[in-house]
């Protein structure tokens, strides 16, 4: 278990520090402590609460076998990500954002077979057949997609998560994930707006030492969940990188995983638990209606979800059709046809 998060850790990383109060966001407002000089001081004590939140909701996810794309493309903000989120075997892109990458998935998924297609090339000695032109060509497309693809190459499908840093820079980020309800996982400083965001996380976005030290807790975090699936499947609990719908939830627990929907995020399940529809046979039998007034109640951030599909998907799921489920869900963007 990772040790308690610290207020004085944070302090002395300068994660307090916002922006000049004339560029600041009103709604910002709950996170702020002070101004001081003309610049606005964040509460880190709110800091910790949203960290710890947004952790057990990584750590969930991890676990669970999903990815969780990690996105920061500004200069301060690259070689930190590239370091801690490699060790922890998770996808990230810190070059610019290729328009696309989630709406898109497709296509961008064709470009990373391009780049495998040129290293087997490579290998089986058609690469040394090509003329010199030809070569150089393909050497620079492969030195391209690598750059901007090449930490991306295992993310197979659609991530169950996005990390960002500094979301008034990948906006383009944030409202893809948003169209396909993708949970969204942010350091949001007090220039951003933190209702776009499902897991915000009150901090300075700019200076490199805060970064590391929110992207510290949050990797910890997750290489817990990932060591949490690891130690399960050492107990027999079959292991692999397959869709989260693939496999059927554990049985005599309290309630089903209602994650395992497409389109379903962590926030969304624990909404929709609180209200009383804790099994997939509650959720195929629910009235979509209904579901969409317990997601607006109980926060304007699921408010945008489209639970349409989710009964169905539920449907599949309590009868134990992990496969035809899974097969749905690769064919179906976010869980919306």
């Amino acid at each position: 278990m990772a040790s308690k998060i610290e207020v004085k850790d944070l302090l002395e990383a300068g994660v307090h520090f916002g922006h000049l109060t004339r560029k600041w966001n009103p709604n910002m407002a709950p996170y702020i402590y002070m101004e001081r000089n003309g610049i606005h001081v964040i509460n880190l004590y709110k800091t910790v609460a949203k960290l710890e939140e947004a952790n057990e909701a990584l750590k969930k996810i991890a676990a669970s076998g999903r990815k969780i794309l990690f996105v920061a493309t500004k200069k301060q903000a690259k070689d930190i990500v590239a370091d801690k989120v490699s060790k922890v075997n998770m996808p990230y892109i810190t070059e610019r954002w290729p328009g696309g990458m989630l709406t898109n998935f497709v296509t961008i998924r064709k470009a990373v077979k391009k780049m495998a297609s040129i290293d087997r090339m490579k290998k089986d000695g058609t690469f040394n057949t090509l003329s010199k032109k030809e070569r150089l060509q393909v050497d620079r497309l492969r030195a391209k997609l690598e750059k901007n693809l090449g930490s991306i190459a295992d993310m197979t499908r659609l991530p169950g998560a996005i990390f960002i840093v500094d979301t008034m820079r990948e906006h383009i980020a944030v409202k893809e994930a948003q169209k396909l309800n993708i949970p969204i996982f942010a350091m949001v400083d007090t220039n951003s707006d933190p209702r776009d965001i499902d897991y915000a996380i009150p901090s300075n976005d700019d200076a490199s030492k805060s970064i590391e030290a929110i992207l510290e807790e949050v990797t910890k975090a997750v290489a817990e969940g990932l060591e949490e699936r690891k130690s399960e499947k050492g107990n027999g609990k079959e292991e692999d990188d397959a869709p989260k719908a693939e496999k059927a939830p554990k049985k005599g627990t309290k309630s089903d995983d209602l994650t395992k929907i497409e389109g379903i995020g962590p926030k969304a399940a624990e909404a929709l638990v609180e209200s009383g529809i804790v099994s997939f046979s509650d959720l195929a039998s629910a009235d979509t209606d209904d579901i969409k007034s317990v997601l607006t109640e109980a926060s304007s951030t699921l408010a945008h979800l489209d639970p349409t599909s989710w009964p169905k998907q539920a449907k599949m799921a309590a009868a134990g059709e992990w496969e035809e489920l899974q097969e749905w869900q690769d064919k179906v963007k976010g869980g919306v046809e």
